[in-house]
């Protein structure tokens, strides 16, 4: 459960209204009893309390002398008078406040409604307790008064706050990405000397492959495997090229008796390079092999599905 506290945005409110007040009128005094006890007034699930410490200091007796009393007469003392704050929201609160104060309290502490603040009145009778209990009503009414009057400042204010929490969890999704190495690459120009960039970048690609990768490339060496070998276990490998030298096919047998095998099948119909990566298919501009040596793109064909092409690739392509 999250506990809010209205203090911060009070004083952002009061900024905004004291710049639109009469100038001739009376200023509040921050330091008066009022507005120190208005301070103390907070809003856990959804509703304004004030915390049986709080309470206490003004009554002029401890905190266990009000709880004792409070528990003597529980009758009186609903859940919507009194509820006692979980854990969590006692660690939130003291992160709030950045107080010790709290920190030798072997209890979860008590927070009071306005209705239980009312109530309190019929269990401590002392004239400094009727006294504090008048002025902490009072408080209550004010500070309700004060959300009513500048209900549209906390409107806009929990707009822009809605709109930084979207904006941290989109940072905090970007961080979690990078740093779990998810950013998967999509395309890119690459010049010419930009050859462990372009390698970079196409091994990358291979890798977030989960089931399959079909390459579909003219011109094809050595080099083409030991990039393959870098996907993942289990994902299944394809080359589809237009010739095949005797030294390539020498450099697959033993390529495929030691390492997850590569399929490569004869294929004399295309003249552009594509690569398909599981669901995706993308159009690349240089043959693997000599990745940066000249200009060349990587671009991701959105719109384009690999079904199609590979229908048409495993009627048309020869076995080697």
């Amino acid at each position: 459960m999250t506990v809010l506290t209205h203090n911060n945005l009070i004083a952002m409110a009061k900024k905004v209204t004291n710049a639109n007040q009469n100038p001739n009128s009376e200023a509040v005094s921050n330091s008066s009893p009022q507005n120190s006890i208005e301070n103390k007034i907070m809003t856990i699930r959804n509703v304004q309390v004030i915390l049986d410490e709080d309470i206490a200091r003004e009554y002029g007796v401890t905190t266990g002398r009000l709880n004792e009393q409070v528990k003597r007469n529980i009758e009186r003392f609903p859940h919507d008078f009194m509820f006692q704050l979980t854990r969590e929201e006692f660690l939130i609160l003291k992160s709030h406040f950045a107080t010790s104060s709290w920190g030798g309290r072997r209890k979860l502490p008590f927070a009071f409604t306005e209705l239980g603040v009312s109530m309190l009145s019929s269990v401590l009778t002392s004239k400094r307790a009727i006294e504090a209990n008048i002025m902490i009503m009072r408080a209550f009414a004010a500070m309700r008064r004060f959300l009513v009057a500048n209900s549209q400042v906390f409107q806009r204010l929990d707009r822009i706050e809605y709109k930084l929490l979207e904006s941290d969890q989109k940072i905090e999704d970007l961080y979690s990405k990078l740093e779990q190495k998810k950013l998967d690459p999509q395309q890119g120009v690459f010049y010419d000397g930009q050859i462990y960039d372009a390698y970079e970048f196409i091994c990358n690609l291979l890798k977030k492959a989960n089931t399959r990768i079909v390459l579909i490339d003219n011109y094809i060496d050595d080099s083409v495997l030991t990039m393959l070998d870098k996907r993942t276990k289990g994902v299944n490998a394809t080359l589809f090229t237009q010739q095949i030298s005797n030294q390539f096919k020498l450099d697959l047998e033993k390529h495929n008796q030691q390492y997850p095998p590569i399929d490569v099948m004869l294929f004399k119909k295309a003249h552009d390079r594509f690569l398909i990566i599981d669901d995706e298919v993308y159009l690349v501009g240089a043959s693997l092999k000599d990745l940066g040596k000249k200009w060349f793109a990587v671009a991701l064909l959105s719109t384009v599905t690999p079904n199609e092409m590979l229908s048409r690739l495993i009627t048309e392509a020869v076995n080697i």
